[in-house]
């Protein structure tokens, strides 16, 4: 680790009491070694939602991502079992498979034809006679943990302290009456931003402080002074009262007795209002960038009634997402200001965005 990494990981002081934290350094939002470190720290050592578990639920479906710079494959093999490797072929690094899902009996890399099966075993290579020291059954692609809770893949890329399970407790357990099951994929929409990914983590963590200020319409529906943030070992909850809005588009799509915002270190987010579920999948793309994919799921997505209020749902958080894309970045431009380097944290609010920057401190200097 560099003298100028140490410096950074050492300014920042995550035992303080809220009262008196502060905020992670400006540099950690745009210094390529900080974001280096999270690649590798971060991302490549946390259980990382990867997919819709629908995608590879049949004998010989696939997906692909990128994370962090990592390409991931995921598979459902002959005999039912989900699988999940790096996605570079053992030969030259060109991906194994580059179709973003679909169904193969066979992995094959289209550089040099070699050849996997669904279970990632090494099964052809053309014109390899003549290699020494080269064994085969040691060539099959590099395997990492996955597991599924309710409609979603998650993979780990190291060696994991905790099952999944336990990881996301208690999310699952909190959820178990809100009818998850129920909800069905409905659309995805994706947004590219000029901020770090922890521009936008953070302003999903203020406790709805910027509620008021940047989203008029979905105030008009929140019980703001009843707003309040849980902490958990890995995520937050943030729950709200609803209230019958001003804006009628606005009540008929967010109804309910509560909104409940779910934040899963470190980077998905999961908002559930009555029969209706959106998550944010917030990906780094260089430290100055991420996208950030809405996969939004309703109780019916089939009937034409249905459909025109999915429609109108996803226009809200539409909305809502172009209110935070700017902000985000205005975030990202001012914290390279030379004026600013620490900023301090709202107690009656920005718990969860303390409790973030302190997990992630934790991570980048074990």
């Amino acid at each position: 680790m560099s003298a100028h990494l140490t410096e950074l990981l050492n300014a920042f002081n995550s035992t303080l009491p809220l009262a008196k934290a502060r905020t992670i350094p400006s540099a950690w939002y745009f210094d390529p070694e900080i974001y280096a470190l999270e690649s590798t720290k971060v991302f490549g050592n946390t259980w990382q939602y990867v997919a819709r578990a629908e995608l590879v639920e049949d004998p010989g479906s696939f997906m692909t991502v990128e994370v962090a710079g990592q390409p991931i494959l995921v598979v459902r093999d002959e005999k039912g079992t989900l699988r999940a490797f790096h996605n570079a072929c053992r030969h030259r690094a060109a991906q194994v498979i580059n179709e973003p899902c679909g169904h193969a009996t066979k992995l094959r890399c289209r550089y040099h034809g070699w050849t996997y099966d669904l279970a990632g075993k090494l099964r052809g290579m053309p014109e390899f006679d003549g290699v020494e020291e080269f064994k085969k059954e040691e060539q099959g692609l590099p395997r990492m943990r996955v597991e599924t809770w309710g409609p979603f893949v998650f993979v780990h890329q190291g060696q994991p302290k905790q099952m999944l399970a336990e990881f996301l407790a208690p999310l699952p357990q909190m959820t178990e009456g809100l009818g998850i099951a129920e909800l069905h994929f409905f659309d995805r929409r994706e947004y590219v931003l000029e901020c770090n990914w922890k521009v936008f983590v953070d302003n999903y963590q203020d406790g709805g402080y910027h509620v008021n200020t940047v989203h008029p319409t979905l105030a008009g529906a929140l019980d703001y002074s009843k707003y309040r943030t849980e902490l958990h070992e890995t995520n937050t909850m943030q729950i709200s009262p609803m209230k019958t809005s001003d804006d009628p588009t606005v009540a008929k799509v967010r109804a309910g007795s509560h909104a409940y915002y779910w934040w899963i270190f470190p980077n998905l987010m999961i908002n559930l209002y009555q029969g209706v579920m959106d998550t944010n999948w917030v990906i780094p793309l260089g430290p100055d960038k991420c996208r950030v994919y809405f996969d939004f799921y309703f109780a019916d997505v089939k009937t034409p009634e249905a459909r025109r209020f999915n429609e109108q749902s996803i226009a809200v958080a539409h909305q809502v997402q172009l209110e935070d894309w700017g902000v985000c970045e205005e975030v990202q431009r001012g914290l390279k200001s030379r004026s600013y380097d620490t900023g301090r944290f709202s107690v009656k609010r920005e718990a969860g965005g303390y409790f973030f920057h302190q997990l992630l401190a934790r991570m980048l200097r074990e």
